[in-house]
């Protein structure tokens, strides 16, 4: 086994780095405070190639794998943008070149794939709704064929980005769930025109006021009998949920990366405080009651990285990955959570000012904990999938 990164995911870091340096925490404070999405980071990223990572070469890309967007993320978030801020950088590279390389046909990747290499087409993805929370199987977004086209309505929740996004991976049913066998039959995932669409007035979306992660708005999407060409599925009609399960390990592995550099941030905020604030004629780094929390988080940081590389090495071999996948992305949520909470432990009561990052800390590493998925079905999933236990559902 060699633990080293390749060369391409360290020249990936480093380069990825150099863009950040050029913001410092409190760039990424008014960003999140003024609701702005981080225009001038991803015109660098975009500039600097960063953004085409997972875009095949002959399409202008970086020819890179899920490995290297990991470390791109984690990168990013470990930079001062956290988990919160870092998910921007998930939606265009993660969800939609890496998903269109893979299962995109030829006119849709020559379509599409130039755009997202330059930066200039951008992508969010539609798979949550309402009624059915964290049981994908039980949407009722319902797309009916009529001729050569779709007529899909229904409504999704929690849509990340939608306001800049060109291009929309929808996921609807085309046969409806109570008739599905498998449960995994009748799902189909399409390419949604988003400017078309809203322009002839048939996706509408609403802002969702949020606790953090401000700088890219998330919203409920209403579709109403729009049509969309069958030239525009992604995949095959029915057989989604293959092309689902390489949206949804990837998601956990790059959120998970998003959280462990978010559990960085804290972690590195923390321990700077620990060392300067002084109380009783010491700093209170000196205190085991602060220092060894500290630690601890420290050993999660580095366990998680492990589990995370390994799942996207799997991933981009094309091995099964779904169990390191759900790992990853537990220990790395779990990691931010407790390297958050201990930074605002060791702020005392000055982790409640917004001159410090903390509360931002806190705010997006608890996203973790439920977004994409719950820690609670993660662990369903290694009690039953993994541990072979009954279901209790």
């Amino acid at each position: 086994m060699d633990f080293t990164l390749p060369d391409g995911a360290e020249a990936v870091r480093q380069g990825v780095a150099a863009v950040c340096a050029r913001y410092d925490m409190d760039y990424w404070q008014r960003c999140e405070a003024e609701k702005r999405w981080p225009e001038e980071v991803w015109a660098d990223l975009a500039e600097g190639g960063w953004l085409g990572l997972a875009v095949p070469e002959e399409y202008g890309g970086g020819g890179q794998g899920l490995l290297e967007l990991a470390v791109a993320t984690e990168t990013l978030a470990a930079s001062g943008a956290a988990g919160g801020s870092a998910f921007t950088y998930v939606l265009t590279p993660g969800f939609g070149a890496l998903t269109v390389a893979r299962h995109g046909s030829a006119a849709q990747r020559a379509a599409l794939l130039p755009g997202m290499a330059s930066g200039e087409v951008e992508t969010c993805f539609a798979l949550t709704e309402p009624d059915a929370g964290s049981n994908s199987l039980a949407i009722s977004t319902f797309a009916r064929r009529d001729g050569g086209e779709f007529v899909i309505n229904g409504q999704k929740v929690w849509i990340t980005g939608v306001q800049r996004a060109a291009w929309m991976l929808l996921v609807a049913r085309t046969v409806p769930a109570a008739e599905a066998r498998p449960r995994t039959h009748g799902l189909t995932v399409f390419l949604v025109n988003v400017p078309d669409a809203v322009a002839r007035g048939r996706l509408t979306y609403r802002p969702i006021p949020k606790m953090g992660a401000n700088t890219t708005p998330s919203n409920m999407v209403f579709l109403d009998d729009l049509r969309v060409p069958e030239r525009d599925v992604l995949g095959e009609v029915d057989q989604g949920a293959a092309v689902l399960w390489d949206i949804l390990n990837p998601e956990r592995i790059l959120l998970g990366a998003s959280a462990l550099g978010g559990a960085e941030v804290a972690l590195r905020v923390a321990v700077s405080y620990a060392k300067e604030r002084e109380v009783f004629g010491r700093p209170i780094g000196a205190n085991q009651a602060i220092a060894f929390p500290l630690a601890r988080v420290k050993a999660q940081i580095e366990l998680a990285r492990l589990m995370l590389h390994k799942a996207a090495w799997l991933f981009d071999r094309g091995r099964p990955c779904a169990t390191e996948a759900n790992i990853a992305k537990l220990a790395a949520s779990q990691a931010a959570w407790e390297a958050a909470d201990h930074a605002f432990q060791t702020h005392g009561g000055m982790a409640f000012s917004l001159e410090y990052p903390v509360a931002r800390l806190l705010a997006d590493a608890r996203i973790g904990k439920v977004a994409p998925v719950t820690e609670e079905l993660l662990l369903n999933y290694l009690a039953t999938q993994v541990l072979g236990l009954p279901r209790g559902f």
